[in-house]
């Protein structure tokens, strides 16, 4: 015990001399009582000298609903600054997130994705001693050198673009370097994982022509949240690699659409392309899962009921607290997230795996030893101990996604110079 609390106080200094200096009161400054003081501290030293960069963080949904200052310790949520410095987070794809429910009125999409836009940009704008953009690869690299954390954007559901293909490059021009197509809906460009309701049979012909335009901008494609006829006809027709910025893998959830199976990883692998797997309890284990598809079943009859279309409704709040009071919630642990990662590694190779949280995004249902932004050492930990390498854990940390946004930007920085 004594070893631990020695490492304990080595691991406060080290965080605290590359992390500018700054002491961060909820950052990690104890080793848990079951993990290898040596081995932990190896963890530690590669989350802070190699880049980890995390596809989906929803920080801007969250501070949308109840702001905060991020650049300070919170209270709330799963990211700030202080966690973001303790475990070694250096490149989040900030979430633009737009609710389906705003598809239903025009211009309404593409108005929130600018206002969360507006408001991430003045959070990095107020702090440019911790936040900086990142529009490429080289930035992020840059960024790290200096100390700084990369906010890159991802436009999460693609109706932001409404029916006008010139707001692809409207978006790429305020830094979204991916969109996902779309989310809990169908909308206008393709069929979703979550809706019964296929009416394109994967994508529209608009939805075509705009994984044709995010290849010619340089903007990736994300096949999260797609139905599996999409995820298909994007991989036949995008020119270069996509991400699944968030998802994990359905042989843990099978029947889950929203997971990704074992034939879309070897097809995704075949395209070059990247899974960043989602830490949600509910895509890990069967056990969550089901869970939560039971609990949204009895709120949606609720809500059919009464006429209410949001989840933010105070009856539903209320609703779903009494609901998981008494059916305590079924938490994954980091484990199973170590084991999503070797499932994708072993079906698609250590070349197309990554990380995409959904910190922020999926609340409460986060694993054990894994609920911010302060535990990738964890996880770190616990890939050498499944003996990855340390080559091996930088691919899955970013080096993975960095390829495939080069690769992306290279394609289009090509193809306009072939076209000028």
């Amino acid at each position: 015990m004594l070893r631990v609390k020695v490492f304990a106080f080595v691991l406060t200094i080290f965080v605290f001399v590359h992390c500018g200096g700054e002491e961060f009161s909820n950052g990690i400054t104890e080793v848990p009582d079951d993990y290898e003081p040596d081995l932990y501290q190896q963890a530690v030293e590669i989350a802070h000298s190699t880049i980890i960069l995390d596809g989906h963080v929803d920080v801007p949904y969250r501070l949308n609903k109840e702001m905060e200052d991020i650049s300070q310790a919170t209270e709330e949520g799963n990211f700030d600054y202080p966690r973001a410095k303790a475990g070694g987070l250096d490149a989040p794809f900030m979430s633009i997130y737009i609710p389906a429910e705003l598809q239903k009125t025009p211009g309404a999409s593409k108005q929130h994705a600018d206002k969360l836009i507006a408001m991430t940009d003045s959070i990095m704008a107020a702090n440019p001693e911790r936040f900086a953009p990142a529009h490429n690869p080289d930035d992020v690299r840059e960024n790290f050198e200096k100390g700084l954390i990369s906010f890159a954007y991802g436009m999460e559901n693609g109706s932001g673009i409404e029916d006008d293909l010139t707001n692809v490059e409207y978006f790429y021009k305020k830094g979204i370097r991916y969109i996902t197509l779309t989310h809990a809906k169908k909308n206008q460009i393709c069929d979703s994982s979550y809706d019964p309701n296929k009416v394109w049979n994967g994508l529209s012909p608009f939805g075509k022509k705009m994984v044709a335009e995010m290849n010619r901008l340089g903007i990736m494609v994300d096949i999260s949240h797609v139905s599996d006829s999409t995820f298909y006809q994007v991989l036949r027709l995008t020119e270069v690699p996509v991400i699944c910025s968030h998802s994990s893998c359905r042989h843990f959830t099978p029947g889950w659409e929203r997971n990704v199976s074992d034939d879309m990883l070897r097809e995704l692998a075949k395209n070059g392309g990247v899974i960043q797997i989602n830490f949600g309890s509910s895509f890990l284990t069967e056990k969550a899962n089901k869970y939560d598809t039971k609990k949204y079943a009895y709120l949606g009859r609720i809500m059919e009921e009464h006429g209410i279309t949001s989840f933010g409704d105070s009856l539903i709040e209320a609703e779903l607290e009494k609901y998981e009071k008494e059916n305590p919630y079924p938490y994954a642990d980091i484990i199973d997230v170590i084991d999503h990662i070797d499932h994708a590694v072993n079906v698609a190779g250590i070349d197309h795996v990554g990380l995409g949280s959904d910190f922020d995004g999926v609340g409460e249902t986060l694993p054990t030893d894994l609920k911010s932004v302060a535990d990738y050492p964890k996880l770190i930990y616990h890939l050498l101990k499944r003996g990855y390498s340390e080559s091996d854990i930088e691919k899955i940390l970013s080096g993975n996604v960095l390829r495939v946004w080069e690769a992306v930007g290279e394609y289009s920085q090509n193809n306009r110079q072939m076209s000028e």
